[in-house]
């Protein structure tokens, strides 16, 4: 018996489609996941839409004339506005065919179209240049009183001091008072005092990149009857003596744009030409500067 061959036993498995482990499970599941995920692109759409894109969505999918009784999609549970009696035919869509002249001149009109936005970019970034020179005049016209304010030698003199901002500028006028003259009367030759204010004055407009206009007046009180030197000559002198201060306290020579004497021409009390008050020193920062002050950003 022992020698006698063992029988050869082979077992075949039986394969038997579907059951537990089948697929078709995943079929389903790709529908249910197909079917939430337009649920909730439908949800995101009627949040992302507005009540008369909605409504213009449902007249455009009602039924038609021909298909229902009924002549609008209103009242149904996607009924939407219609532009006239006959219902959903309102949502019709219409193909125009551009008129080919109008192509043309829109053609022609894309020639310049990039000079024009050009030249608005360029005049918006000159609006917002003017806004901020305007604001920086503004903030140095403050630092300049403040500056006066907080000196114990020109407190006192703050009332000669006049600043208001202009169509031109920024506008600085240094004033007589009585008994209180910047320049020793007569000539070109400044006060101890006077040329500390104009000296304030300096350590302000240093910080600004505008160019400078400098102007000299007097009053109408004349020289005697024969002299060569005028109030003419005078004013220029007095422009040039306050120049020459502004120079030495760190204005660049290149920002003088022009110094000039204009005597008694431009009062600033025209009913009393003789008043000391005329006789006033000027200095314009015009208003050109293409770049930003320093240190204003």
């Amino acid at each position: 018996m022992a020698d006698e061959e063992r029988p050869i036993i082979i077992k075949r498995i039986k394969k038997v489609s579907g059951g537990a482990h089948g697929g078709a499970w995943k079929v389903a599941y790709a529908d249910f996941v197909t079917a939430m995920m337009a649920f909730f692109l439908l949800l995101w759409l009627m949040n992302a839409t507005t009540e008369e894109q909605r409504s213009g969505l449902a007249d455009y999918f009602s039924p038609t004339s021909a298909s229902t009784s009924s002549s609008s999609g209103s009242g149904d549970i996607l009924g939407g506005v219609s532009l006239n009696t006959d219902g959903a035919q309102s949502s019709a869509v219409t193909v125009s065919i551009p008129d080919q002249s109008q192509t043309l001149n829109k053609k022609q009109d894309g020639e310049g179209g990039e000079s024009v936005a050009r030249n608005e970019e360029e005049k918006t970034l000159e609006e917002i240049m003017a806004e901020r020179e305007q604001e920086f005049f503004e903030q140095m016209s403050e630092d300049l009183r403040q500056s006066m304010q907080e000196s114990p030698e020109l407190a006192e003199l703050q009332d000669q001091l006049l600043i208001d901002i202009t169509e031109d500028g920024m506008r600085i006028q240094i004033v007589d008072k009585d008994n209180r003259a910047m320049f020793k009367p007569g000539t070109p030759i400044l006060y101890g005092y006077a040329e500390k204010m104009i000296a304030k004055v300096a350590g302000v407009i240093e910080k600004m990149p505008n160019r400078i206009s400098i102007s000299g007046h007097t009053d109408s009180a004349g020289f005697s009857k024969g002299s060569n030197y005028t109030n003419w000559e005078l004013s220029a002198d007095r422009a040039n003596a306050s120049r020459r201060v502004l120079l030495r306290r760190g204005v660049p020579s290149d920002r003088f744009a022009e110094v000039q004497g204009k005597a008694d021409t431009e009062p600033l009390l025209p009913d009393r030409p003789l008043r000391s008050e005329n006789r006033r020193i000027t200095i314009l920062l015009l208003r050109e500067a293409p770049t930003l002050p320093r240190g204003f950003l």
